[in-house]
């Protein structure tokens, strides 16, 4: 190796950035454990409750933790506060008859307020869901499950030996909280289609919530739309013993199988679930569906990401959005041997699926809303 100043071929500088970008990913799961101590503490809530700025004395009092872990406390909330959780001002506090003095205090963001426990939209339930030991136990065995020859069993079935849904039904305090999980998102996700793109439904006589589960998003939309004719469309274990009412109903299947036939069929957070394959066959069913009126054809709407390409062509992609959505893959394929696909893939899908056009409209954050048409 010549001369003095490289290691490997780099210079002193370049390796001392590569350690602490290296430092920095194994380190990163702290910020996740962090916030779930900070959610598990209901810290978000005792700031909001304190309806103002809220200093670490009161944050202590109102948590009942020791004043001699304050300064414990007030690292948790640096190190949230850099992240965006938290903002931190210093605040005049009386200490006498004269003497004042300045002390740190709290407030929330819009992150913060998402995980809210009153917040009908909270994030909590799923941040919890996900970061629970069960949940996190088959990333510790990735590369083993990459030697493994069981190629139709995801890292989660490998670890537990059996399935993620199997599991969630067998496990009623996981899988509760991954129902609430889902009913929280579907609410949110129609808060913003019903506030901003309401037209998109209008015109549909008839509407399918394919995989629906317990029917959050199907009972808003029978709420917005009286004259419609709303189904949650769900496996027999998931949705028997359910009632509806006067436009809102729950019907037993296997989407595998047979669809009903409907205006509109939606599929939220369903084919990420699921290989290509099996994709296909959902797909074919949906378009049997919605093409059995030979009077009217219907439509497909999917509510699932479509991963955006960090090329020299997307220089303007956020880098963080991406680094979500590939994190959200990578998700997919460690619990249920799913995906997450980008434009690309998605019309390869449709196209197996016999489908002959689709619009795309990123309006839902990181997720999308694709109209898919016979």
């Amino acid at each position: 190796m010549e001369g003095t100043n490289t290691k490997m071929g780099m210079e002193e500088e370049e390796v001392l950035k590569a350690q602490a970008h290296i430092w920095n990913h194994i380190f990163s799961f702290i910020n996740s454990m962090a916030l779930k101590c900070a959610i598990e503490l209901r810290i978000p809530d005792a700031i909001s409750r304190h309806g103002s700025p809220i200093t670490l004395s009161q944050l202590l009092s109102s948590l009942q933790i020791h004043p001699r872990k304050s300064q414990h406390v007030r690292r948790i909330m640096r190190i949230l506060a850099h992240s965006g959780f938290f903002l931190i001002q210093n605040k005049t506090t009386q200490q006498g008859d004269d003497d004042q003095d300045q002390e740190e205090a709290y407030s929330l963001t819009n992150a913060s307020i998402l995980l809210l426990q009153h917040n009908p939209l909270t994030l909590s339930p799923y941040l919890l869901f996900v970061l629970n030991h069960s949940i996190l136990h088959p990333w510790q065995s990735l590369s083993v499950w990459f030697r493994s020859n069981g190629l139709d069993r995801s890292p989660f079935e490998t670890a537990y030996g059996k399935k993620f849904w199997e599991y969630m039904e067998s496990e009623t305090r996981d899988g509760e909280a991954f129902n609430e999980s889902m009913a929280r998102d579907s609410k949110l996700v129609m808060s913003v289609l019903l506030g901003n793109y309401k037209s998109m439904f209008e015109g549909v006589e008839s509407f399918v919530d394919v995989g629906g589960g317990t029917g959050t998003l199907a009972k808003a939309m029978a709420e917005a739309f009286p004259q419609m004719k709303c189904f949650v469309f769900d496996l027999p274990q998931v949705v028997a013993g359910l009632e509806g009412n006067h436009n809102l109903m729950f019907l037993q299947g296997d989407m595998f199988q047979a669809i009903p036939p409907a205006d509109a069929l939606l599929l939220k957070w369903i084919l990420h679930n699921w290989n290509d394959e099996e994709c296909v066959k959902i797909l074919k069913k949906c378009k049997e569906a919605i093409t059995s009126n030979k009077l009217k054809k219907g439509k497909v709407i999917i509510i699932d990401m479509v991963v955006t390409n960090n090329n020299n062509n997307n220089k303007k992609a956020d880098y963080y959005s991406i680094q979500t959505q590939l994190f959200w893959d990578m998700v997919m394929m460690a619990a249920v041997g799913g995906m997450e696909r980008d434009e690309q893939e998605w019309a390869q899908l449709f196209h197996k699926a016999g489908f002959a056009s689709y619009n795309i409209f990123p309006i839902l954050g990181l997720r999308s809303l694709i109209e898919l048409y016979p």
